[in-house]
């Protein structure tokens, strides 16, 4: 039995069995990802719809996901190939890619405009083992790394993968508790700390999915914005305000098919608000 290190949920694992993520797991009395090198999803997207605007746009990158996350959102538009039953019985009997074949995978579509890698579609920090080995070679190889996280991590974490990635689109799903501690069943102080600490190490935009009578009003986005903007770099300067924002709509998914689709002219709105303190801001879904 072991103690998982990776999040807020330091989850106790007996020999052989997983953390909540799904995706660790104890072996020797030690923890480790059980999601090594399994890789659920493939495909090579256009770098802007991770999304990032800011870093080598109209670029491709190879987005690479596995099996697992720390977090239930009601919301989730991946569970079926992240932490679903038959996600997590499927990744049992799927092959096991290793980090320099898939850093040559991603040299094989450069002529296709491909830039590096990008680890997404389910949580990548919960197999951040990976990440870090693939990223590494991949840097090796010339090519960038980037990282679609929802930030509920350990800076222990981001230390060991930070030398290895160029940017990461973060997930700030809300700017309160009740949200982050409640609806979602995380941690609002350890995504807050997470955020901060990766604008002093790589570029970072971030992601706020607006879901109705959840996280909409303007007073709660003003002072997301607010807090962005008062970000800081290793050296101590204020560089929120150049922080990217993409403010996205919410559809009726998942546990959350009980309500409609945020109204376009409030996420118009709220990217008005944000726009108040933040210089770049964007709409998605809409």
């Amino acid at each position: 039995m072991a103690v998982c290190d990776v999040c807020f949920r330091h989850c106790d694992i007996s020999e052989g069995g997983r953390g909540f993520c799904g995706a660790r797991t104890c072996l020797g009395g030690r923890v480790v990802p059980e999601n090594y090198g399994r890789v659920t999803a493939l495909a090579l997207d256009p770098v802007e719809k991770k999304p990032l605007r800011r870093f080598h746009p109209g670029g491709m990158i190879l987005s690479a996901g596995s099996y697992g996350c720390n977090l239930r959102c009601p919301f989730c538009q991946n569970s079926d190939i992240s932490w679903s039953r038959e996600a997590l019985r499927l990744a049992e009997s799927c092959d096991t890619v290793t980090p320099r074949a898939l850093v040559q995978a991603a040299l094989r579509l450069k002529p296709r405009g491909n830039i590096g890698l990008a680890f997404t579609y389910n949580e990548p920090l919960i197999g951040w083992e990976f990440v870090r080995d693939a990223a590494k070679l991949c840097h090796e190889a010339g090519m960038v790394n980037a990282l679609v996280t929802n930030g509920t991590a350990g800076l222990n974490v981001l230390d060991a993968l930070a030398p290895h990635i160029d940017a990461m689109n973060i997930d700030l799903k809300g700017f309160t508790e009740r949200y982050y501690n409640r609806v979602l069943g995380g941690d609002f102080d350890m995504v807050k700390a997470f955020i901060a600490a990766a604008v002093q190490r790589c570029h970072v935009e971030l992601t706020t999915l607006t879901v109705p009578g959840e996280n909409d009003t303007e007073d709660e986005m003003r002072a997301l914005a607010s807090w962005v903007a008062g970000l800081k770099d290793a050296a101590g300067r204020t560089v929120g305000t150049d922080v990217p924002l993409h403010i996205s709509r919410f559809f009726p998914r998942f546990h959350m098919a009980d309500r409609g689709p945020t109204d376009v002219r409030k996420v118009y709105r709220l990217a008005e608000v944000a726009g108040e303190r933040l210089r770049y801001v964007y709409t998605g879904n809409c």
